[in-house]
C-alpha cells in the first residue's frame, strides 16, 4: 500500500538504520516498496539499496527533482517521504495502519490527505530539546512540518495538488502549504533526525539560517536566491 521513497546522497552512514525502521512495516505488508532516489552519490549508497531489496533510481542532484522523480517511479497508493538521515520510532507502522483503519471505515471522511511525525533529534543536549519545542510549536500553530518529519501523503491528493516542483530549497514548505491546514494530519510517532547538520554549523546559526529563509519564503523571495543564502 506504502510506497517509501527515500533521497540519498552519500549517505551510508545513516542510510541503514532509516531502512531497519522500515522492517517491520514491510513485514506486516503495510510498506509495498522502498525507492531510493540518488543525486548521484560516490558511497556505498548504492551497495546498501540493493542488499536491502530497494528500487534504486537515479535523478539530478536536489532534494525537489529526487523526490518527484521518486513518486513518478512508486507504485504505492500512498508515498512516504523520508530523508536519508531520519528514523521513524518504533511503532509508527502501527499508527499509520490505525490512520488507514479510520479512513476505510469512514471515522475519517476522505483518503485525500497527508500526515506528518512528530520532530526529534537524535540528542541529549538541552539545545536539541528547545529545538524540538520551536518545531512543535511551528506545527501547532501554522500546521507546517518540515521535510526531516516525514511526510505520509495519498497518491491521488499528491497528483491531484501537482507534486513536488523542482524547487532547489523549500520544496517541502512548498508542497506542505498545497496540501493545506485541513488535509494535514499530526501523527504522535516520532521522527528521529540526525543532528549532525546541527552540531557542524552551530545550533543557533543553523536555527536563525532557516527562520531567516522561511520568512524570506513567505515574502515571495525567489527560491534559488534564498539557497544562495542557505548555502
Amino acid at each position: 500500500m506504502v510506497s517509501v521513497i527515500i533521497p540519498t546522497l552519500n549517505a551510508e552512514a545513516t542510510l541503514p538504520r532509516v531502512l531497519a525502521a522500515l522492517v517491520p512495516a514491510a513485514v506486516s505488508g503495510l510498506v509495498r516498496e522502498v525507492v531510493i532516489v540518488d543525486g548521484g552519490s560516490s558511497d556505498r549508497t548504492f551497495d546498501i539499496a540493493e542488499a536491502s531489496g530497494a528500487k534504486f533510481v537515479e535523478a539530478p542532484r536536489g532534494r525537489g527533482p529526487q523526490l518527484a522523480a521518486g513518486a513518478n517511479a512508486a507504485k504505492g497508493n500512498w508515498f512516504l517521504f523520508l530523508h536519508a538521515d531520519t528514523v521513524l520510532e518504533a511503532g509508527w507502522e502501527e499508527e499509520v495502519e490505525k490512520l488507514f483503519e479510520q479512513i476505510a471505515t469512514g471515522r475519517i471522511p476522505t483518503a485525500e490527505l497527508a500526515a506528518a511525525f512528530r520532530f526529534r533529534l537524535d540528542d541529549f543536549s538541552r539545545r536539541a530539546r528547545f529545538l524540538e519545542r520551536v518545531v512543535a510549536l511551528r506545527c501547532a500553530v501554522l500546521k507546517l512540518p518540515y521535510g526531516d518529519q516525514g511526510l505520509l501523503i495519498s497518491r491521488r491528493l499528491y497528483q491531484r495538488i501537482g507534486g513536488f516542483r523542482p524547487l532547489p530549497l523549500m520544496e517541502d514548505v512548498d508542497l506542505v502549504r498545497r496540501i493545506g491546514r485541513r488535509r494535514l494530519v499530526m501523527m504522535r510517532a516520532r521522527a528521529v533526525t540526525s543532528p549532525q547538520r546541527y552540531l557542524e554549523d552551530g545550533f543557533f546559526r543553523r536555527m536563525s539560517r532557516n527562520a531567516l529563509c522561511i520568512a524570506l519564503y513567505y515574502l515571495r523571495v525567489p527560491p534559488h536566491l534564498i539557497s544562495r543564502i542557505y548555502s
